[in-house]
């Protein structure tokens, strides 16, 4: 628990001397002073927690400090103690931003009261910064791992959808990360300070799913023996995202597609009509053109929502991307599992990039978390991985070397390009991302190989948050 630091500022020697035991005998550090001027020295010093002023002094009064002090340490929590006579002064120095004030005689069950509550509200402010930090850290772009070309395409694209109102739809694989990217584009948007309601629609039965979606008013139907406000009614301000929207019934499809043209929409068994100011993004692992063509899906509703289009590409075409998913996910694990797995030889890493990874990043993701579970020393071997993966070390990755002849319209500069940064990657790989090692190994200078990176625009795995505090040789 952190440590918290008061400062009284009371011209009367008793009752500072009084406050001061009061506090300390409650656990709190606590400075007292005469004057506003002292009360600046400490302020510039050392951190306050919370103040406790009296408004009635020679020199600067309580009132002038609260202006002061707000400059200089906006988050501390001031207290006004005030005669009866000064009521008035206390109400404006809540309009300062006094928390509390106290009057005189000042009673110690008071005086208590009154600090506990304000360091109580002190630390819910800073819960919810840290809280607003750690949401935006976690689906701030950099979160979304990856730099070969089709994820920094899937990165711009992000950008610019988040700055829009528009409707998203996310096609992928399941695995592929479809809902951390509505995450993104809902918390990169002007809607992220209201909430994002997420829905599986292939999770629900499509009974349920209506009233999921709606809500329904008390006697709509059995078992309906209450209101009930429905997700895009939750969602108003912000933003849905309905998953696996394929899924959704032809019936259900023309209520959300009222949703979509007229921003309005009904509650189960009611008459009221409700505004849905709503951004809606969606997904899919189907092919919903294919869906549409076989009456599997509404035209209407397809054009509806397949406004912004963004295909994830799944994770056997990101093979450069491998080594630093693993990467991240063994930094991840380590941290929560409390191990120390940091190192994967070789060879167990060029089987994990032929591995055609059915279950895209999240199979890899559950595979990394085994490992480091399992592990009782610090290096992932070979013997360590799924037999099924060992039982492929001899096949061939279609982005290996040979990719680019797979036909023959050939981009000699990309497939260039392409090979340079497996040539690369391989090398930090075997020297643990030190540039030094593997600029020795590919027979470059250092400066050489850093440009090359910039060129490329290829981060190492050293260049990862979880990482920048490993040394270079």
């Amino acid at each position: 628990m952190k440590h918290r630091k008061i400062l009284i500022v009371d011209d009367d020697l008793a009752g500072r001397e009084n406050l001061l035991e009061l506090l300390q005998e409650e656990g709190y550090e606590v400075t007292a002073v005469a004057d506003g001027n002292q009360a600046i020295e400490v302020f510039l010093a050392e951190p306050v927690d919370l103040l406790i002023t009296d408004l009635q002094m020679p020199g600067m009064n309580g009132l002038e400090l609260i202006k002061l002090i707000k400059k200089i340490n906006p988050t501390c929590v001031p207290i006004v103690i005030t005669g009866y006579g000064t009521i008035n002064s206390a109400v404006e120095a809540m309009k300062l931003g006094a928390f509390d004030y106290i009057t005189k005689p000042l009673r110690n069950d008071l005086v208590k009261l009154a600090t506990a509550r304000a360091l109580t509200y002190l630390r819910l402010q800073e819960e919810n910064s840290v809280l607003k930090e750690h949401i935006k850290e976690k689906y701030d772009f950099s979160n979304l791992i990856g730099h070969s070309e089709c994820m920094r395409t899937i990165f711009d694209k992000i950008t610019k959808v988040s700055a829009s109102d528009s409707t998203v739809i996310i096609y992928g694989e399941s695995g592929t990360g479809k809902e951390l990217v509505a995450k993104a584009i809902h918390f990169n948007s002007d809607r992220k300070d209201r909430t994002l309601v997420a829905v599986n629609c292939g999770a629900i039965p499509e009974e349920l799913l209506e009233a999921e979606l709606f809500g329904h008013e008390k006697g709509a139907f059995t078992g309906a023996i209450r209101n009930r406000v429905g997700r895009f009614e939750l969602a108003e301000g912000g933003s849905i995202f309905l998953d696996e929207v394929g899924d959704m019934s032809p019936t259900l499809q023309v209520k959300v597609l009222r949703v979509i043209q007229e921003r309005q929409f009904e509650r189960i068994g009611g008459v009221k009509t409700i505004n849905a100011d709503v951004r809606i993004i969606t997904a899919t692992n189907q092919n919903l053109e294919k869906a549409v063509a076989e009456k599997r899906f509404r035209e209407d509703l397809f054009y509806r929502i397949n406004v912004i289009p963004l295909h994830l590409p799944p994770l056997r075409e990101r093979g450069i991307d491998i080594p630093i998913l693993v990467n991240h996910f063994l930094a991840k694990y380590n941290h929560l599992k409390k191990k120390e797995v940091r190192k994967i030889v070789p060879e167990a890493m060029n089987i994990l990039r032929q591995y055609s990874w059915p279950g895209n990043v999240r199979e890899l993701q559950n595979l990394i978390e085994m490992l480091v579970v399992m592990k009782e020393n610090d290096t992932i071997e070979v013997a360590d991985l799924p037999a099924k993966m060992q039982a492929g070390m001899g096949q061939q990755r279609t982005d290996d070397e040979s990719a680019p002849f797979a036909d023959d319209n050939i981009n000699f500069n990309k497939a260039v390009e392409n090979f340079e940064k497996n040539l690369i990657c391989r090398a930090l790989e075997k020297s643990g991302g030190v540039k030094n090692k593997a600029a020795r190994m590919l027979n470059l200078n250092r400066t050489t190989l850093v440009e090359k990176l910039k060129r490329l625009n290829m981060p190492t795995m050293a260049d990862l948050p979880e990482n920048r505090e490993r040394k270079e040789g």
